[in-house]
C-alpha cells in the first residue's frame, strides 16, 4: 500500500512541477519581452548605424526597412498583425539588431555582378515611400552605376498583400557584354533565444523553426538552421521553385525568378557559424552592350495564408507544416475555414468540426464498444480455460482462439477502430496548432486568443471533468489496484498538462469528451437492447 502512494504522489508530483515549469517560463518570457523591448529601443537601426543609409517602403500590410548598401530588407513589420494582443506594435518578422538578425538579401553576382565582392551603395530620391489613399501600389527605386552601367533595383508592393516585387533594371550603356544572375537568400541566427520564444506551447510539441525549399524534384523538403551551418549542401537546380524560412503562423520566402532560366536552390552559413543562409538565384544571364535587361522575382513576409500562397508559388502552401499527416490535415483545414465563413467565429468553428469528425468516427466507435461489451461477455469462459489449463501455456492459447471462433468475436475488434481513428485525431491537433487564423483570435467571454492558454484555467478543469466522467462511465479491464489508482490520477494529470495547451486545443479536446460521453449513451442503450451489457460480468464458479 505503501508503494502504491508513493507511485501517486510521484505522478503529481511530476504534474504539478510541469504546471510550475510552465508558470516560470511565463515569467522568463515576459521579462524577455521587456528586455527586447528596451534593447530594440535602444539599439534600433538608424540612418547612423554600421548599417548604412536607411529607406522605409510602406504599404497598407507591409513596413519594410532597406539598406541602400546592397538593398537588402533588414527590418520587416507586419502591419495588420499585432506582436501581442491589446497592444498596437506591429508584429516584427525580418529584424537587425546586434544580438539578431533576420534579412532577405537579393544581389547580382555571376561573372560581372556587383554583390560580388563590396556591396553597392545605391542611392534613393526619398528616404520614405508611403501607399497614398487610392493608390494600388508602392514602388521605391534605388539606383546604382558603376562602369557606364546603371542598375535600378525597385522594391513594388501591392496594397492588401504580402508580396515584395524585386527587381533589377540593367541598362547597360557600356561596350561590354556582361553575366549576371540575381539572387534571393535569407539569413537568420540561429539562436533565437534573445526573442521571445514562440514556437512552443509547453509540454505541446513545438512547431517547426527552420528551412525549406521545393523543387521540380521535391514538392517541400526542409532542414533546420542548426543543420544548415553545420552541412551546407544545397546545391539543387530546378526550374521552377522557392525557399522558404519557417517558424510558427509566418515564412519568409523568396520564389525563384521569373525570368525564363533555370534556377538554383543553395544554402551556407554566415557570421562565424552562427547564421544560416538559404537562397535561390537564376542562371547566368547575358546583357548585351547597348541593352537593356530586367531581372525579377518575388519575396512572400507575411502569416501561414494558405490561400493567398498558393496563388503566388506552386507548393508554398506547404509551408503550413503538417507533419507526415498532411494529406489529412489538408481537408480537414479546408473544412474548418468552410465553416469559419459560415459562422465567423473560429472557437465555434472548431466545435462544429469537431462534431463533425466524431460523427463520422461513429460507426467506428460503436464496432470498438461492441467487440469490447462481447470481450467482456467471454471473461468468465476465459478465466474457466485459464483456470483449467492453468500448466499448460499453449493449450489455453489454443482453446482461447477456438472460443473466439466459435463465438464469433475478434480479440483486436477493441483495438482497430481506434488506430483507425488515431491518424485523424492527430492531424486535426496539427490542423490547430498550425493555423495562422487561430492567432489572437477570439472565442467568446474571457478567451480572447484560441493561440494561447485558457488564463482562468476554465476549459482544462472542465476537461479534466469530462474525462473523469468518462473514466467513470467507461469500463475498464484493469484489475490490478496499483493500475487502477494511477487510471484514476490521469484526469487530473492531463488536466495540469492542458493548462498549458493553447485554448483552440483544449477546446477541441474538451467538446470531443462531452460528445464521446453523447455517444457512450447511445451505443451503451443499444448494447444492452441486444444483451450486450458493457457492465462487469459476474465470474462463474
Amino acid at each position: 500500500m505503501e508503494q502504491q502512494r508513493n507511485l501517486l504522489f510521484i505522478l503529481l508530483l511530476c504534474a504539478a512541477m510541469f504546471l510550475f515549469w510552465d508558470w516560470n517560463a511565463d515569467k522568463a518570457n515576459a521579462q524577455k519581452m521587456a528586455d527586447q523591448a528596451a534593447n530594440l529601443q535602444s539599439q534600433e537601426i538608424s540612418a547612423d548605424s554600421a548599417l548604412g543609409n536607411l529607406i522605409k517602403v510602406a504599404s497598407d500590410n507591409l513596413e519594410l526597412t532597406i539598406n541602400l548598401k546592397g538593398g537588402d530588407i533588414v527590418d520587416a513589420k507586419l502591419l495588420k498583425i499585432k506582436q501581442e494582443q491589446d497592444k498596437e506594435d506591429p508584429f516584427q518578422l525580418l529584424m537587425t539588431t546586434p544580438q539578431f538578425k533576420y534579412q532577405a538579401q537579393s544581389g547580382l553576382a555571376g561573372k560581372d555582378g556587383i554583390d560580388n565582392r563590396e556591396r553597392p551603395e545605391f542611392k534613393a530620391e526619398k528616404t520614405e515611400y508611403v501607399i497614398e489613399d487610392g493608390q494600388n501600389n508602392v514602388t521605391a527605386n534605388i539606383t546604382f552605376e558603376k562602369d557606364g552601367v546603371t542598375y535600378t533595383k525597385s522594391f513594388s508592393i501591392d496594397r492588401n498583400s504580402y508580396v515584395v516585387n524585386v527587381s533589377y533594371l540593367v541598362n547597360n550603356k557600356s561596350e561590354k557584354d556582361l553575366s549576371l544572375c540575381m539572387y534571393g537568400q535569407l539569413k537568420q541566427t540561429a539562436d533565437d533565444s534573445f526573442l521571445q520564444n514562440n514556437s512552443g506551447f509547453g509540454m505541446v510539441a513545438s512547431a517547426y523553426r527552420g528551412t525549406a525549399y521545393s523543387s521540380d524534384e521535391s514538392r517541400y523538403e526542409k532542414k533546420t538552421l542548426d543543420d544548415i551551418i553545420e552541412d551546407k549542401s544545397y546545391n539543387i537546380t530546378t526550374k521552377e521553385g522557392w525557399v522558404a524560412m519557417i517558424q510558427h503562423y509566418f515564412v519568409s520566402s523568396w520564389i525563384g525568378g521569373d525570368n525564363n532560366v533555370n534556377n538554383v536552390i543553395y544554402s551556407n552559413h554566415a557570421d562565424n557559424n552562427t547564421s544560416a543562409i538559404i537562397g535561390i538565384r537564376t542562371d547566368a544571364v547575358n546583357v548585351a552592350a547597348g541593352s537593356e535587361v530586367k531581372l525579377s522575382s518575388k519575396l512572400w513576409i507575411g502569416p501561414k495564408d494558405q490561400d493567398a500562397m498558393e496563388s503566388v508559388a506552386k507548393n508554398l502552401e506547404l509551408t503550413v507544416d503538417y507533419g507526415w499527416l498532411w494529406f489529412i490535415s489538408i481537408p480537414l483545414f479546408k473544412i474548418l475555414a468552410f465553416i469559419h465563413s459560415l459562422i465567423g467565429n473560429w472557437g465555434f468553428s472548431i466545435i462544429v468540426l469537431t462534431m463533425i469528425v466524431r460523427g463520422v468516427m461513429f460507426p467506428l466507435t460503436k464496432a470498438q464498444y461492441t467487440s469490447m461489451a462481447k470481450m467482456r461477455l467471454l471473461q468468465p469462459k476465459l478465466m474457466e480455460l485459464r483456470e483449467r489449463y492453468k500448466d499448460d501455456r499453449q493449450k489455453i492459447g489454443t482453446e482461447t482462439m477456438k472460443l473466439y471462433k466459435s463465438e464469433k468475436v475478434n480479440p483486436l475488434g477493441g483495438c482497430l477502430p481506434l488506430l483507425i481513428q488515431m491518424p485523424i485525431f492527430i492531424a486535426l491537433y496539427w490542423t490547430l496548432m498550425e493555423s495562422t487564423e487561430l492567432r489572437q483570435s477570439s472565442f467568446m467571454l474571457w478567451i480572447t486568443d484560441l493561440s494561447v492558454k485558457d488564463p482562468f484555467f476554465v476549459l482544462p478543469i472542465l476537461y479534466g471533468v469530462t474525462m473523469f466522467y468518462l473514466q467513470k462511465m467507461s469500463p475498464t479491464p484493469v484489475t490490478d489496484p496499483v493500475q487502477r489508482k494511477v487510471f484514476m490520477a490521469m484526469p487530473f494529470v492531463f488536466t495540469f498538462m492542458f493548462c498549458t495547451f493553447p485554448a483552440g486545443l483544449t477546446l477541441y479536446w474538451l467538446v470531443s469528451n462531452c460528445f464521446t460521453i453523447l455517444q457512450q449513451y447511445i451505443i451503451f442503450r443499444s448494447l444492452e437492447k441486444r444483451g450486450l451489457s458493457m457492465k462487469k460480468q459476474p465470474v462463474s464458479k
